[in-house]
């Protein structure tokens, strides 16, 4: 494990105590580990996979059709209006 000081404003120093309530964290330096990782969750798009990006290439390659009535189409009911 990796030792670091950090200076953080009070703002963030809030938010980090914040978060070890909510979240029933020990310390600071585990909120800081909960934020980090929830942000690789979130953000870090993962590469597709060649074989899905190959189906949608031949997917892309198809021919579209035209639909008149979407709902007529696809067996639905004309939602009402609200």
């Amino acid at each position: 494990m990796v030792n670091a000081l950090v200076k953080i404003n009070d703002n963030v120093n809030r938010i980090l105590n914040l978060i070890k309530v909510k979240y029933g964290l020990k310390d600071k330096s585990d909120a800081i580990a909960f934020v980090v990782n929830n942000y690789v969750d979130n953000e870090n798009e993962p590469e597709l996979r060649p074989e899905f990006v190959e189906k949608m290439r031949k997917i892309q390659k198809q021919k579209t059709i035209k639909i008149k009535d979407w709902y007529k189409h696809f067996g639905l009911k004309i939602p009402s209006p609200q």
